[in-house]
């Protein structure tokens, strides 16, 4: 029992040391709450088992320096999936998230595919050989996906057939390999509150912009997930009197003038009636690449493809004006794909802002672009594994 014990602690040790990239002692012994001489025997014996490196000292601050400390990089390998409603990515990280081969993508339309599960199973399991990486040297395999995810069930109630039972039981039968589930807007907001611009931050809101308008929100210094883990639905909020049908089956949602398939719509649409404009061969059978298209032909000053952006964008802050009247952050993080058009989103959600927001209230939110970027789910899905490292989920990493 007391050998379990410390076992798990010197997992929460390498967890720590994950998070920080490095540490020292004293830093572990304060982030653990356990003692100096308790700490320092057991990142000793990571360091004689070669889990854990000597990285060199800290800066001077006046005294003797610190010996610091950081993971060794292939100790562990992380199998990060990010999902959307089209495209799956899959990539293998390590223990300082630095990509490990390339990243895979399969195209995989979760609403028109019944038999999405079981090609994403296939897909990890032919992944995973290619690597020849063993089995047991990957921590875990972390998915972020769209959707209602129940973590506590592993449970999509949006998107895949529920005969499939557990998706995490389900796919770890299938690999071999632990499996973690999450909302992909929940990881973003993991990704960015543990290794991007909210680290340190008690209150911070990061808006996923993708397919939809995902929300994840650290609240008091935590992750909120809500009661069933279904809380930032941020798409759903009925915002217009539109007559469209959203993707939920209600109308006027806030995803109904300010999704990427909703921007992608218009410009082929806009193509069609004559709009001036520099893109071409705009397809929505392709949306990944139409998207694209216009991302890049907005960060070049494409005049129709910012306007379709800043109409997106300032109705998105007219939302974002919602959240900030209830929850009060200091911080507001635009991320996901659709961040890929950068500063273009944040003149048109700060008008909105100033329009819609209580001055007194809004006067010291902070409005960023991702430093993140593309890569935040990816990161989140990992970030999500290492998070579970030390809480016997799991079981198989050692």
């Amino acid at each position: 029992m007391v050998s379990d014990r410390q076992e798990l602690f010197k997992k929460t040790l390498l967890k720590h040391l994950y998070f920080n990239k490095e540490l020292s002692c004293a830093d572990l012994t304060l982030l653990t709450g356990k003692s100096l001489p308790h700490t320092t025997k057991a990142l000793n014996e990571l360091v004689k088992s070669g889990l854990v490196l000597e990285s060199g000292y800290a800066i001077s601050t006046g005294g003797r320096r610190p010996q610091m400390y950081s993971v060794k990089p292939d100790y562990l390998y992380i199998l990060s999936v990010a999902m959307d409603q089209f495209v799956t990515s899959i990539s293998i990280l390590d223990m300082q998230n630095n990509l490990v081969g390339k990243e895979y993508q399969i195209a995989l339309d979760l609403s028109a595919h019944p038999e999405a599960m079981a090609e994403l199973g296939q897909a990890l399991k032919a992944f995973i050989e290619c690597s020849e990486i063993p089995r047991e040297k990957f921590a875990g395999i972390g998915i972020g996906m769209p959707g209602f995810v129940d973590v506590t069930k592993g449970v999509n109630y949006s998107f895949f057939d529920r005969h499939y039972g557990s998706i995490n039981e389900y796919l770890e039968a299938l690999t071999g390999i632990p499996v973690i589930i999450d909302n992909d807007s929940s990881l973003i907001a993991l990704a960015e509150w543990k290794l991007g611009a909210a680290r340190n931050r008690q209150n911070a809101l990061v808006i996923n912009i993708g397919w939809g308008i995902g929300l994840g929100m650290v609240l008091n210094g935590n992750l909120f997930r809500g009661e069933n883990g279904f809380a930032g639905e941020f798409s759903h909020i009925p915002l217009f009197t539109n007559n469209k049908i959203c993707s939920c089956g209600k109308m006027g949602c806030l995803e109904t003038e300010t999704s990427l398939s909703v921007i992608a719509e218009k410009a082929v649409e806009g193509i069609r009636e004559g709009r001036t404009t520099v893109m071409k061969d705009l397809s929505m059978d392709n949306r990944d690449d139409t998207f694209r298209k216009i991302m890049d032909a907005a960060m070049k000053g494409d005049k129709y493809a910012v306007e379709l952006i800043s109409q997106a964008a300032y109705h998105i802050g007219r939302g974002i004006a919602i959240l900030i009247h209830l929850l009060n952050p200091n911080l507001i993080i635009l991320s996901g794909r659709g961040t890929l058009a950068g500063k273009l989103w944040l003149a048109p959600v700060q008008h909105a802002l100033n329009e819609y927001c209580i001055p007194k209230i809004a006067e010291n939110i902070q409005l960023i672009i991702s430093p993140l970027g593309y890569a935040a789910e990816r990161l989140g899905a990992a970030a999500l594994v290492m998070e579970h490292l030390d809480k016997g989920q799991l079981s198989k990493t050692e």
